[in-house]
């Protein structure tokens, strides 16, 4: 039992690596370049040894994806912890949106819909954003930043449009992320602010 005790928790060790090091190469080369091959190597292990815990490349980058959400939350829970108002955690999350994409390739981005399995959990992720967002224009309407007049939830759903239009158009090839977000993200929340908000938010844009 000792001896199987260690195994696993060899193996549990092992899994912590492996995802850790695949997510490094997928976020630098994209998906599709990226084998089971190379991960194993990276590592100094015998790809035998990932089929071992992982059947396919799919079922790796879904747990990389997992925890590569997790990292991501566990990130955004310390920016609630540490701002004041809507406003500060605005521009946390603006530092925190740029500072990821200019270190994954966008190729990660683009081939991500091509695994169902994955589609699944990123579809779930946008529901509970969604849930999380209308909450924070709440918050920034109880705040005096946003406006009280404004359907929030409609609002919502059509940023996830511009998301998706900005993905499947591949605009982060044309223009930078700080250019996409300060010409539609900040322009779209500033005609969602009180004159309190609009100040706020140019403060932020200038």
């Amino acid at each position: 039992m000792q001896e199987n005790s260690e195994i696993s928790q060899y193996k549990l060790g092992l899994r912590d690596k492996i995802v850790d090091v695949a997510m490094k190469l997928f976020l630098k080369h994209g998906i599709r370049l990226v084998r089971m091959d190379d991960v194993a190597r990276k590592m100094g292990i015998s790809k035998r040894t990932i089929y071992e815990l992982y059947s396919n490349k799919e079922d790796l980058l879904y747990e990389v994806v997992v925890c590569h959400f997790k990292q991501r939350q566990a990130v955004m829970n310390q920016v609630l912890c540490r701002c004041n108002d809507v406003m500060e955690i605005l521009l946390e999350v603006y530092h925190q949106k740029v500072a990821d994409f200019k270190m994954t390739n966008p190729l990660f981005f683009s081939e991500m819909i091509r695994y169902p399995q994955l589609q699944d959990f990123l579809n779930q992720q946008n529901l509970e954003m969604r849930q999380h967002s209308i909450d924070f224009y709440k918050r920034g309407v109880g705040e005096g930043y946003f406006r009280a007049d404004v359907n929030y939830e409609l609002a919502v759903k059509l940023f996830d449009v511009m998301g998706q239009y900005i993905m499947e158009q591949e605009l982060y090839r044309t223009y930078s992320i700080e250019e996409i977000f300060k010409n539609i993200v900040f322009v779209s929340i500033r005609g969602m602010c009180t004159e309190r908000g609009v100040k706020a938010i140019d403060k932020i844009l200038g």
